[in-house]
C-alpha cells in the first residue's frame, strides 16, 4: 500500500506537528519498512536507496523522522481531501471504488485462471480420459462473471463503505479535535 492511506495506519498520524515528539513503535517502523519494500518491489527505490531508507527507519526514535524516508514515495495528504465544512470529494470516491472493483475483478480472475491451468495441466499429464477439469473450471469461473455482471453494484456497494470510512474517521478527527489533513 504506496498510496496516502498509508498514513491511517498509524496510530497518530505522523505527519502532525504534536505527534512528531512521540516515540515510534515497533508497529509504526513496520508500517513504513512495509511500504519502502513496497515502492522497492515496484522499481520505485533501487537496492542502496531501499536499505538506507530502511536504516533510517531502524533508528527513527520518533513519529516526526518518519514521514521524510516516505516523502518522495507516498502524498502527504489525502486522496479524499476534506473540502470546505465535512464535504466529501465524490469524485475520489468514484474513483477509489472502481479501483477496489477492478482488485477484485483481478483477484477472482486469478481465483480462476490458476486452478483452471492447473488441472487441466494434471489431466493432461494423467492420459486424458473424462475432463473432469471441466467442474472445478465451473466453480472458479462464478465468482469472475459475479464480479463483471455486478459491476455497477460492486462500484455502488465500495462507495458506501469508502464514505462510511470516511466519516467514521472524520468523527475520530472531530473527536481528537485534530485538524483534518492538508
Amino acid at each position: 500500500m504506496t498510496g496516502p492511506e498509508v498514513w491511517r495506519e498509524f496510530d497518530h498520524d505522523p505527519r502532525h506537528p504534536e505527534h512528531a515528539p512521540m516515540r515510534a513503535s515497533d508497529a509504526d517502523r513496520d508500517i513504513v519498512l512495509r511500504t519502502l519494500g513496497e515502492a522497492y518491489a515496484e522499481g520505485r527505490l533501487d537496492r542502496e536507496e531501499y536499505d538506507e531508507r530502511s536504516d533510517a527507519v531502524a533508528g527513527a526514535k520518533t513519529l516526526g523522522e518518519l514521514p521524510e524516508v516516505l516523502a518522495d514515495l507516498v502524498p502527504t495528504s489525502a486522496v479524499v481531501p476534506y473540502v470546505g465544512a465535512g464535504a466529501l470529494d465524490t469524485r475520489s470516491i468514484e474513483e477509489q471504488a472502481i479501483a477496489k472493483w477492478e482488485k477484485g475483478r483481478r483477484e477472482v480472475l486469478m481465483g480462476f485462471l490458476v486452478p483452471t491451468l492447473i488441472c487441466w495441466a494434471i489431466w493432461l499429464a494423467v492420459g486424458g480420459g473424462f475432463p473432469w477439469p471441466v467442474f472445478p473450471m465451473i466453480a472458479t469461473a462464478i465468482p469472475f462473471l459475479h464480479s463483471v455482471v455486478q459491476k455497477k453494484d460492486i462500484i455502488e456497494s465500495n462507495k458506501r463503505a469508502i464514505v462510511r470510512r470516511q466519516e467514521r474517521e472524520m468523527r475520530k478527527l472531530q473527536k481528537r479535535q485534530l485538524p483534518p489533513p492538508s
